[in-house]
């Protein structure tokens, strides 16, 4: 017997020991009729950057294409100074490759021979890598020619010491880089001939989804869009791209020195170039230049996207009360507006009409009497109060002088005699009754 309970109980342990059945945790849904709290977003500044500027000394004719491995970083702030004679071009202000990304500070120049003109940088994101093209001087005639699919694109050297960043981020084709204290890595789309300084004012993106669209003289080039002769483009972000969440659609200068002078949201500004002299673009067949040290560059943004709390908003949890609908009034505004017939919406639940309380005495009879008695008296006529009986106790009656005065002295008096008497008899076979 003890064997029987000792197994009995080692049974009823085991089966105590095992896994723990799951952990029910309830998470209070919110409450209906509110919104979802949206998560407040604070933009955070890039750290400081190190950048080389330099001068760039750009060629009298298209440089071959190079293909390098990551995206150039988001631009900075180059205002132009005024322009110092009729004629001149701004040129740099964009982010060209001397061994690394290095910028191309801007500056007004002349062009190098009568009818050249200037053709700005070209970024092509193809296959996860950036085709680039410096800036150059187009002599007249001369157009600017993509580089086609299918060639063999030689590799940009990198100098010593020099740590890649981020791939371009964003769909392939021709881009612009972002606009200042953006995200690292991403790229704007933007047609062919597009100038980087465009996107000098715009708000900095954390996100795919910026591009820059025209509607001026475009050509269709290997499926991207050349555009000549434009004298404005349209930069167009959803707000889920941009750092302080709102939508961006607005049309900016084409020019570069006119997009560079605009005010910027963020302000990195690029620093001088420590030498005045310029550095040659930079092509395969030379080896790379010696380059200035380089300079720490401090991003600052404005209070809105660093405080965005300080901007009106809507609170954290809105509650949304619904007000009562007057299905008629609805259905009005409806049959106004062509959408559908007025229709009518009617009470089906029984009209309740409380009656005052009559109480055991004879003043309604009275009240009714002389309601009759006084619209007798409007209409000029006499009431027949034979037809109204009266109750035992109720005072009689008299008709108003001046009633009888109305009619003759003779017969109306007589009828009216007659009548009183007839009233009398009638009341008092009530009183007996």
């Amino acid at each position: 017997m003890k064997k029987i309970v000792i197994v009995t109980a080692a049974t009823l342990l085991g089966g105590c020991v095992g896994e723990a059945p799951p952990r029910v945790v309830y998470v209070q849904p919110a409450p209906y009729g509110y919104m979802q709290a949206q998560p407040m977003r604070i933009y955070q500044p890039p750290a400081p950057q190190p950048v080389v500027s330099i001068y760039v000394e750009p060629p009298l004719y298209q440089p071959p294409p190079i293909r390098v491995a990551w995206a150039p970083p988001p631009m900075l702030v180059d205002a132009p100074p005024p322009m110092p004679y009729y004629g001149a071009v701004w040129t740099g202000g964009y982010w060209v490759w001397e061994g690394n990304w290095v910028w191309a500070h801007g500056r007004w120049s002349s062009p190098p021979r009568p009818g050249y003109g200037w053709v700005n940088p070209y970024y092509e994101n193809r296959g996860g890598a950036v085709v680039f093209i410096n800036g150059f001087w187009a002599a007249p005639g001369v157009p600017f020619v993509a580089p086609p699919l299918g060639i063999n694109i030689a590799m940009g050297e990198v100098a010593v010491g020099v740590t890649a960043g981020p791939r371009p981020m964003g769909p392939e084709g021709v881009f612009v880089p972002p606009p200042p204290g953006s995200r690292f890595g991403l790229i704007v789309p933007a047609p062919i001939g597009t100038s980087p300084s465009v996107v000098t004012s715009a708000p900095p993106v954390i996100r795919g989804g910026m591009h820059i669209n025209v509607n001026n003289n475009v050509t269709n080039i290997h499926n991207v869009t050349n555009v000549t002769n434009i004298t404005n483009v349209t930069i167009i972000a959803p707000a889920g791209a941009t750092a302080n969440g709102q939508a961006v659609n607005a049309s900016v200068p084409a020019q570069a020195h006119l997009a560079a002078a605009m005010p910027s949201v963020i302000k990195a500004v690029a620093p001088a170039p420590a030498s005045a002299k310029p550095v040659p673009a930079y092509t395969p067949e030379r080896p790379l230049a010696n380059l200035p040290p380089a300079q720490v560059v401090h991003t600052e943004a404005q209070p809105a996207l660093m405080h965005p709390e300080n901007q009106s908003r809507p609170p954290t949890m809105q509650p949304v009360h619904e007000m009562p609908v007057d299905r008629y009034q609805t259905n009005q505004n409806q049959a106004k507006s062509g959408m559908t017939q007025p229709e009518i919406q009617t009470n089906t639940e029984p009209h309740v009409v409380q009656k005052p309380i009559m109480q055991p005495d004879r003043r309604p009879v009275v009240a009714q009497h002389q309601v009759n008695q006084n619209q007798a008296e409007v209409n000029g006529t006499r009431h027949d109060e034979t037809k109204q009986p009266l109750k035992a106790g109720t005072p009689k009656q008299q008709k108003p002088e001046k009633v009888l005065q109305e009619k003759g002295d003779g017969e109306k008096l007589d009828e009216h005699r007659r009548s009183s008497e007839i009233r009398e008899d009638h009341n008092q076979r009530q009183i007996s009754d």
